[in-house]
Parts: structure tokens; sequence; C-alpha cells
């Protein structure tokens, strides 16, 4: 199983006397996956959201991926995801395909989804046509790989999903066109995923839900037609971690709530998985304390501790058959904290895990000769 982050720039609309929180937000998190290059980590996931101000304010992932592929060396760097529909995309998903993978050595990632928020559906394209757009784009996600191969096409007129033809450089391509995955959140969407070949990715789920997500993919996955080159086997989960030199959590983690500002907590999604008592959007998780992390981590939506006890979270994941394990950042607790995180999990959980030194979807991509 391999390691990632992922950074979506969260910075609350509400946080009081910090006027330059946005901007110290996102430069704290390209600090962030420069730290997590050195220690090991293989994927930083970077995300396209739109009009959600108190949980994300990264929405020009392209830009993002431009200034990372410069300032890492090893790293693959994805996005997470690029909104493919007609009405948002603009071209941005092509444009950096073309170029982030010269610029970066091969290390870029293709991944695509299409908004699930109510507010970010309805601002991109009419509400009631969503459904109908997310299950165009499936055959339309076919040309991506095309589009952003060495060479021209005359353009991809699909339903949901239209460029025109690319322009710019192609050529001093590494191994083909990047592995390709897909933002998946339900049933219909993991075998959606595998019967395009592409890698499921940003599934967030229990670990004892695992099981019959991957038995999903992976029975599909078998017989897919790859949208391009080769088949990106994938199953990608998400969590968060915490990680400190001892099991005193308040040296790490959020708690006490005292340390923390009321706002530091992170709003959830209506489409993620939530225990009783955790709020829907737009309301916020009540401030951390012992008992909300004790939570947390009972639910499996955070993984925290020492080294040894985050080891054995994380092997909880590998055995349920996860291929990629990718942290979201707390919200909240001060950088140094984040890249004691990251140092740590890199010093002593990842070498124990992940003893392969090649990415695995470059192994796929050199399949594809």
């Amino acid at each position: 199983m391999e390691f990632g982050i992922f950074i979506q720039a969260c910075a609350q609309k509400s946080l009081p006397g910090r006027p330059q929180a946005e901007h110290h937000a996102l430069m704290e998190e390209m600090d962030y996956v420069v730290q997590a290059d050195r220690a090991g980590f293989k994927y930083a996931w970077v995300t396209e959201h739109h009009f959600l101000e108190e949980y994300s304010h990264l929405s020009a992932n392209d830009v993002v991926i431009g200034y990372l592929t410069h300032a890492t060396e090893r790293i693959h760097l994805g996005s997470g995801i690029f909104n493919p529909l007609a009405k948002v995309n603009h071209r941005q998903g092509r444009r950096a395909g073309r170029h982030a993978r010269p610029l970066s050595g091969g290390r870029f990632e293709f991944g695509s989804a299409v908004a699930r928020a109510a507010t970010r559906s309805s601002a991109s394209c009419r509400a009631d046509r969503h459904e109908r757009h997310q299950g165009d784009l499936g055959g339309d996600h076919r040309g991506v790989p095309q589009d952003v191969a060495p060479g021209r096409v005359p353009g991809l007129p699909g339903q949901a999903l239209v460029a025109a033809a690319p322009q710019g450089p192609a050529q001093a391509v590494r191994q083909g066109h990047p592995a390709m995955w897909y933002a998946a959140g339900s049933p219909g969407s993991y075998e959606m995923a595998a019967a395009r070949a592409s890698g499921l990715g940003f599934s967030v789920q229990k670990v004892s839900d695992m099981e019959w997500v991957v038995n999903s993919y992976k029975n599909a996955v078998r017989d897919a037609e790859p949208v391009g080159a080769f088949v990106n086997d994938n199953v990608m989960v998400t969590s968060t971690a915490i990680c400190a030199e001892t099991t005193r959590r308040p040296a790490a983690s959020p708690s006490p709530a005292a340390q923390l500002p009321p706002v530091a907590a992170l709003p959830l999604p209506r489409h993620l998985p939530r225990p009783e008592g955790i709020p829907v959007w737009p309301e916020l998780l009540p401030e951390y304390s012992e008992e909300l992390i004790d939570l947390l981590i009972q639910e499996e939506l955070m993984i925290c501790g020492d080294p040894d006890e985050v080891l054995r979270q994380c092997k909880r994941w590998e055995s349920a058959g996860a291929d990629q394990l990718v942290f979201g950042l707390p919200i909240g607790i001060p950088p140094q904290a984040t890249a004691d995180t990251i140092r740590l999990i890199g010093e002593h959980v990842i070498p124990k895990i992940d003893t392969d030194p090649v990415h695995r979807t470059t192994r796929f991509r050199r399949t594809a000769g």
C-alpha cells in the first residue's frame, strides 16, 4: 500500500482576526507537499473546489500543480479533481495534462469527477441535469488520455465533456499519458471507474466497509476496456492523520479544545459518512476534545497516535485491500505539529508498509510500452 496527502487550502471565512488566513493556509500547504516528498510519500492530490468558503479555498489546482512540479522531486502530483463538465472545465485539465507531465518528468496523475455538493453543481450547471452529466461523463472520459498524449487530436465534442483541439507542447513525455483516476462515492460509480479502467479515487469509507468496495471494483476492473493505453488498477482511500512522538495526544492532536480557535473544526460535506452526533454541512464540528478524537478514531474517520499506533491503524487499511492511503491534513493544529506528522509517518510507518520504490501507476504505465 502506498501513501499520499491531499491539500485543499482550508481557511475558514469566519476565522476572526486573521485577514491573511487564506494566504497562510495556501503557502503552508505548499510546504507540506515539499515535506511529504522528502518523507517518502508517493502522491500529493490537489483539490478543485468552488464556493466552499468554510471548507476549501483551492479552486485552481492546475496552477498549484505547476508550482509544485518545480518545488518537488519524486512525489506524483494529482488533480483531485478536475471537473470536466463543459460549463466549468475551460480546458484547464487538458492544458495541465499536456504541460504538467513533461514539466514534472511524468509525475502527473489525472483525476476527474463532477461536483457533488448542491451549491457547486447548481453553480456550474442546472442541478436537475447533474446526474445525467455524471452518466455522460463515463463515455466522454474516453477522449481524455488521447487529448493529453503526444500528438494532436481534433477535439472532444462530447455531451458532458467539451474540449477544443489542444494547443501546446506534448513532447518529452515519459511513458505516455498519465494514470486516469475517477473520484467515486457510490456503488454505481465504483463500477463505472472500474469499467473505464480508471483508478478508484477519494473513497471515504470505514475499514469495515472496505471489503465490498474493493470487491466491487476489483471484480469489474478485471474485464475493463482501458480508456487509454493501460489499466490503472488502484483503490485509493482517504482519511485524516495525526502522529506524535508519544501517546500523549495533546502534544500533536487538536486537544485540549482550549488550545484551538472554535472555528478550527472541519466541516463535512453531505456525501461523506458520519457517525451519529456529527453535524451536516454547513454546520461545523464541535471543538476538538479527547472524547471527539476517540469518536473519530472509533468511527475510522481519523488515524491518530504515536508511530506504533498509527502503523497499526494504517495496516488495517492495507489488510482491507486499499492500494493507496491518502491523508487529509488536520485543520487547526500548529504547522510544526503537521510537519511532525508527515516526518514521523515517513520515518516509522511508510518504510514498514510500502517497500516498493516505484510508484504503482508508473509500473502500469510501463506495461503500455
